[in-house]
């Protein structure tokens, strides 16, 4: 079934640990932990962060990684040495996804406008890293990003046709939005192989807002997501200028953990 979580990236620029800890402390089940700098890999990092996860029984379902800026340079560009490197890198991510126990790998990818881009080049620097993913049993999914090659719905519907089902997507709503796509159109189109949510709402008043502030039809979306892929997460992803304090944002987990759940059992 589905399962709603809060990114930890709602907190910033609270440090993870806290964010985490507060998360915690107010009842969040399931967890995107957003790793922002490269200490916060250390080993005594992410056993902080395991233990704060064991001790409130919280699942942690997904990994942010800080160096999305850097992966067209490291991953996307001809400069092949660099691609090793940064797979060498994935390799720190991957070993603290373990410790965690996350299964998904979020990536944005190139910037390059999708028209300029060879998808076949594409797909085989995507493909190398997921490789190396499952090498650590983790999922590396495409998140579909405005300001990246991936806010282009064709462009991941040509991943899907080329990769079939080693192309798995992260579904943001928000970028969704801003990017001039239709995230009804991209959850029809790209079906089971969207593995994760970062779900916001949208209206008059902005593009990420919280749920119920917006004009977005949670419930008709949560419902297709539900049949087309219902192991998916559903991660609230908030600015901290969205909402007034940690109060607002557990109530709004609350409400989407809610939905959730009558979709469920209307479902069953």
């Amino acid at each position: 079934m589905l399962r709603a979580g809060v990114s930890t990236a709602c907190l910033y620029p609270r440090v993870v640990e806290e964010a985490l800890y507060d998360l915690a402390l107010s009842g969040v089940q399931q967890v995107e932990i957003f790793i922002n700098t490269h200490s916060e890999l250390s080993r005594n990092a992410i056993d902080s962060l395991s233990q704060i996860l064991r001790r409130f029984d919280i699942r942690c379902t997904s990994l942010h990684p800080y160096t999305s800026e850097i992966e067209p340079i490291m991953l996307f560009s001809n400069y092949t040495r660099r691609v090793s490197d940064y797979l060498e890198y994935c390799r720190r991510y991957f070993e603290a996804m373990q410790v965690l126990g996350a299964k998904v790998f979020i990536l944005h990818g190139n910037k390059v406008p999708a028209a300029s881009v060879d998808p076949e080049f594409y797909c085989e620097r995507f493909l190398r890293l997921c490789e190396l993913g499952k090498s650590y049993d983790i999922t590396v999914a495409q998140e579909n990003v405005a300001r990246c090659t991936s806010a282009s719905l064709s462009f991941l519907q040509k991943m899907k046709e080329l990769l079939g089902k080693d192309a798995c997507f992260v579904l943001d709503i928000k970028q969704t939005v801003r990017a001039g796509e239709s995230p009804m159109a991209m959850l029809r189109t790209l079906q089971e192989n969207i593995v994760h949510v970062h779900i916001s709402d949208h209206g008059e008043y902005g593009d990420c807002l919280p749920i119920g502030k917006g004009r977005f039809q949670v419930n008709t979306f949560l419902k297709e997501l539900a049949a087309v892929s219902p192991d998916c997460a559903v991660i609230l992803e908030l600015y901290r200028s969205g909402f007034s304090d940690i109060h607002e944002l557990v109530s709004n987990y609350n409400l989407l953990q809610n939905r959730i759940q009558a979709i469920t059992k209307e479902q069953a």
